[in-house]
C-alpha cells in the first residue's frame, strides 16, 4: 500500500465503540441474571441423572388411562381454544378497525383502541386465567375468557395493520361513486384484508390450542388439570400419556391449519 493511501475499515471507531458497549452490556446482563436466579452448580451436575430417572418413571406411558382420564379433558381443551378464538375475533375486529387511522380518522379513538390492544397483549394467558378463576371459579369458563382476552390484542393489532395497508384506489373509487360507509368497508376494505384476516384467525387458533393445554395448571379447565393431577400424585406414566396427547393434538392442529390455509387462502 502506497504511503498516504486510505485504509478501508469495516466499522468506524464510533461503531466499534457501540458494538463493544452492546457486547459488554449483554455479558453484564447474563452475569446479573445468573446471580439473580441463584443457579446451584450441584443441581446442574445432578440434572442429567435426575432427568434419566424421570424418563424411566414415565416409560411406558399409561395408554389405558387415555379413555377415562385424558380424552374428555383433551376435547375440553379444543373447545376452550375454539370458543376463545371466536370470541376474540368478534371483539378484536371492531377494535382493530378503530385503531386504523384510515377507517377512523380520530386520534383519540385510535389511541384508545391501541391502548386496549396493548393491554390485552401485555398480560399472559396464565395471568388472565388466574384472574378469571378468582372471579368465576375453576373450570373451562375461566380458560375460555383467558384465551379470548389474550387473543384480542394479537388479532386486533394485525387486523388494524392490514386495514392501514389497504390500497386507497378502490376506496377512492367508491367514495367518488357516492357509496355509503358500510359499502366502503364491505366492498373496498374487506376484499383486501380478507386473506390476512383468515390467516390471522387460523394462526391464533393454532396458538390457542397450545396455550389452553396449560391453563388447567391454574385451574382453568382442559387437559392441564389432568396433567396437574397426575404430577401432584407422582403418577409419571400418566403424565407421559397426557404429554403425548398434548403433543398429538398440537401436531394435528398444525396440520389442519396448514391444510385449511391452502384451501381457502
Amino acid at each position: 500500500m502506497t504511503e498516504g493511501a486510505r485504509r478501508w475499515e469495516r466499522f468506524t471507531p464510533a461503531q466499534r465503540l457501540a458494538r463493544f458497549t452492546v457486547y459488554l452490556a449483554a455479558v453484564a446482563a447474563v452475569v446479573a441474571s445468573a446471580q439473580t436466579v441463584e443457579v446451584i452448580p450441584e443441581f446442574l451436575l445432578d440434572a442429567p441423572e435426575q432427568m434419566a430417572d424421570l424418563l424411566r418413571r414415565m416409560w411406558p406411558p399409561a395408554l389405558a388411562y387415555y379413555p377415562k382420564g385424558v380424552h374428555a379433558a383433551l376435547i375440553e381443551t379444543l373447545h376452550i381454544a375454539t370458543l376463545g378464538t371466536v370470541i376474540a375475533v368478534v371483539i378484536a375486529f371492531p377494535i382493530g378497525l378503530a385503531a386504523a387511522h384510515n377507517i377512523v380518522p380520530h386520534r383519540a379513538v385510535n389511541t384508545l383502541a391501541r391502548l386496549l390492544l396493548v393491554s390485552s397483549r401485555s398480560v399472559n394467558s396464565l395471568v388472565w386465567a388466574l384472574l378469571f378463576v378468582a372471579v368465576f371459579g375453576p373450570g373451562p369458563l375461566a380458560g375460555t375468557l383467558a384465551i379470548a382476552c389474550r387473543s384480542v390484542g394479537f388479532v386486533g393489532k394485525l387486523v388494524g395493520e392490514a386495514v392501514e395497508e389497504a390500497s386507497p384506489g378502490p376506496i377512492e373509487a367508491l367514495v367518488a361513486a357516492g357509496a355509503p360507509w358500510p359499502s366502503l368497508l364491505s366492498k373496498g376494505y374487506w376484499p383486501q384484508i380478507e386473506p390476512a384476516f383468515w390467516s390471522v384467525a387460523l394462526f391464533r387458533w393454532d396458538i390457542n390450542v397450545r396455550e389452553s393445554a396449560v391453563l388447567g395448571l391454574v385451574g382453568a379447565g382442559g387437559i392441564g388439570m389432568a396433567l396437574d393431577t397426575a404430577m401432584n400424585l407422582f403418577q409419571w406414566d400418566r403424565v407421559a400419556m397426557v404429554l403425548l396427547a398434548i403433543f398429538a393434538v398440537v401436531i394435528a392442529a398444525e396440520i389442519g391449519v396448514t391444510w385449511i390455509r391452502k384451501r381457502i387462502l
